[in-house]
Protein backbone atom coordinates (compact mmCIF):
# COMPACT_ATOMS: atom_id res chain seq x y z
CA UNK A 1 0.00 0.00 0.00
CA UNK A 2 1.78 3.47 -1.04
CA UNK A 3 0.39 5.18 1.94
CA UNK A 4 1.89 3.18 4.26
CA UNK A 5 5.45 2.94 2.16
CA UNK A 6 6.10 6.39 2.78
CA UNK A 7 6.00 6.12 6.45
CA UNK A 8 9.74 6.62 7.82
CA UNK A 9 10.86 2.57 9.19
CA UNK A 10 8.32 0.88 6.38
CA UNK A 11 10.02 -2.92 6.60
CA UNK A 12 6.80 -4.78 4.82
CA UNK A 13 2.93 -5.27 4.39
CA UNK A 14 0.80 -7.99 4.26
CA UNK A 15 -3.00 -8.92 3.62
CA UNK A 16 -4.43 -12.30 4.00
CA UNK A 17 -8.09 -13.16 3.63
CA UNK A 18 -8.97 -15.31 6.48
CA UNK A 19 -12.33 -16.46 4.79
CA UNK A 20 -15.67 -15.69 5.68
CA UNK A 21 -15.29 -11.91 5.01
CA UNK A 22 -12.48 -11.41 7.73
CA UNK A 23 -9.40 -10.04 6.54
CA UNK A 24 -6.25 -9.37 8.49
CA UNK A 25 -3.41 -7.28 7.77
CA UNK A 26 0.15 -6.55 9.27
CA UNK A 27 2.60 -4.12 9.15
CA UNK A 28 6.11 -4.44 9.95
CA UNK A 29 8.18 -1.16 10.68
CA UNK A 30 11.94 -0.56 12.16
CA UNK A 31 10.05 1.37 15.37
CA UNK A 32 7.24 2.21 17.28
CA UNK A 33 7.13 5.79 16.11
CA UNK A 34 6.34 4.66 12.81
CA UNK A 35 3.94 1.86 13.59
CA UNK A 36 1.92 4.04 15.45
CA UNK A 37 2.38 6.77 12.35
CA UNK A 38 0.80 3.89 10.08
CA UNK A 39 -1.83 3.59 12.36
CA UNK A 40 -2.67 7.48 12.22
CA UNK A 41 -2.66 6.97 8.44
CA UNK A 42 -4.76 4.09 7.61
CA UNK A 43 -7.13 5.81 10.05
CA UNK A 44 -8.31 8.39 8.44
CA UNK A 45 -7.44 6.78 5.38
CA UNK A 46 -10.73 4.19 6.22
CA UNK A 47 -12.68 6.96 7.80
CA UNK A 48 -12.43 8.77 4.56
CA UNK A 49 -12.23 6.40 1.81
CA UNK A 50 -13.88 3.21 3.42
CA UNK A 51 -16.20 3.17 6.87
CA UNK A 52 -19.49 3.29 4.45
CA UNK A 53 -18.01 -0.57 2.96
CA UNK A 54 -17.39 -1.54 6.20
CA UNK A 55 -19.97 -3.62 8.33
CA UNK A 56 -17.65 -3.11 11.48
CA UNK A 57 -14.77 -1.24 12.03
CA UNK A 58 -11.12 -2.63 12.08
CA UNK A 59 -9.62 -3.39 15.30
CA UNK A 60 -5.73 -2.39 15.70
CA UNK A 61 -3.61 -4.36 17.42
CA UNK A 62 0.12 -3.62 18.21
CA UNK A 63 2.93 -5.25 19.43
CA UNK A 64 6.94 -5.75 19.33
CA UNK A 65 8.33 -8.99 17.19
CA UNK A 66 9.40 -11.80 19.31
CA UNK A 67 10.02 -14.83 16.65
CA UNK A 68 10.48 -14.58 13.10
CA UNK A 69 11.43 -17.29 10.26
Amino acid sequence: MPLLRQVPGFVAYYWVDAGNGVMVSTSVFEDQSGAEESIKRAADFVKDNLAPLLPNGPQVTAGPVVAAG
